[in-house]
């Protein structure tokens, strides 16, 4: 069996993986209970940070940011 990555894992549950990677996963599925317990894991984890609400850094933040970039820009 092939080793499966946390990386994989992700794509898997993304629906970005290759078909292939996605019949590794679910043969592997089948014979591993610990990677089904850590895709498990992973699924609760996406879910807990959809609903995280994020807020935008303060004018004064971007401000600061920016002024900063600015200033390396003049020192290349």
């Amino acid at each position: 069996m092939k080793k499966i990555k946390e990386e994989d894992l992700m794509s898997y549950l993304y629906n970005e993986a290759s078909p292939a990677v996605v019949e590794a996963i679910e043969q592997a599925l089948q014979e591993d209970p610990s990677l089904k317990n850590q895709l498990d894991l992973l699924k609760i984890s996406m879910k807990a940070l959809d609903k995280v609400k994020l807020k935008s850094p303060s004018k004064a933040s971007l401000k600061a940011i920016m002024k900063y970039a600015s200033d390396k820009n003049k020192e290349a």
